[in-house]
């Protein structure tokens, strides 16, 4: 196993991760305080239609990714903020809108449909070192526009009503705020891939919420628990030959499980 950490793929694959766990852990908690997990998952599995489109175009996967998920977080964060009855059907229509049109793209792209697996599972031990770039640069993105605008987003997640008396324009932190949801889900895509990203960016989250009496220590706790998930499924991936995403998933299953059983025992 230790072998392992000489390679340059194993090593880059430990970057990501770390990369991964900390985009989740911070822009999870937004999910799960501002109950933005279905948007969150219309995004990730949207975002689909811009791998197609870069398959039949010819350009980087990661940029038809990024284009696409973007276009779809707001669109849905314009319609479900201005009809927030039907918000599930927007999202659900959008959702499989993207997908349909990226498998559709893909399988018109002569040899590309069995790349499929990677972007709809995770590729991790498969990151190159331009995409660790890219990573990089979307995580440094979001960390600067958290931290400038913290107490912007404070208020519209937990008392948007106020902050809208208060002068404070609600809508555009709020389509910020989904944009950069939007850029997490890249970033975490390439760990865990479209169809799992919504497990990694909520459990984690979900548990931290449990433990934590502020925004700041639910961040913390949040991106300890996700670094604390990859690098378990990583390490279990490598050493039972199985596939990296959904390992990490099933980790972050059972250690969900168990602190809800925790959580019972303590009521009880």
């Amino acid at each position: 196993m230790l072998e392992l950490f000489s390679m340059d793929f194993m090593q880059n694959a430990l970057m990501a991760s770390v990369l991964v766990a900390v985009a989740c852990g911070i822009m999870g908690t937004f999910v799960v305080v501002n109950r933005l997990t279905s948007l969150a998952g219309g995004v990730a599995h949207a975002s689909f239609g811009g791998v197609g489109l870069a398959a039949l175009l010819g350009f980087s996967p990661m940029l038809g990714s990024l284009g696409f998920a973007l276009a779809c977080a707001l669109l849905m964060g314009i319609l479900t903020w201005r009809d927030r009855k039907n918000s599930d059907t927007f999202i659900g229509i959008i959702w499989a809108g993207g997908m349909a049109l990226g498998v559709i793209l893909t399988d018109l792209t002569p040899g590309y449909s069995g790349e499929m697996m990677s972007f709809l599972f995770g590729s991790l031990l498969t990151v190159p070192t331009d995409l660790l770039y890219w990573m990089s640069g979307l995580l440094i993105l979001t960390l600067v526009a958290v931290v400038s605008h913290f107490r912007k987003f404070l208020a519209i997640s937990y008392d948007p009503e106020f902050a809208r008396v208060q002068g404070l324009p609600v809508l555009a932190y709020y389509m910020v705020l989904i944009a950069l949801i939007a850029l997490t889900v890249v970033i975490a895509v390439q760990a865990v891939g479209m169809i799992l990203v919504i497990a990694l960016l909520t459990i984690p989250g979900y548990i931290a919420e449990a433990y934590s009496k502020s925004l700041v220590q639910m961040m913390v706790v949040s991106v300890c628990v996700s670094l604390a998930l990859v690098l378990a499924g990583l390490l279990l991936a490598c050493q039972f030959n199985l596939i990296v995403g959904p390992t990490i998933i099933a980790c972050g299953v059972l250690i969900y499980a168990l602190h809800f059983a925790v959580k019972k025992l303590r009521k009880a």
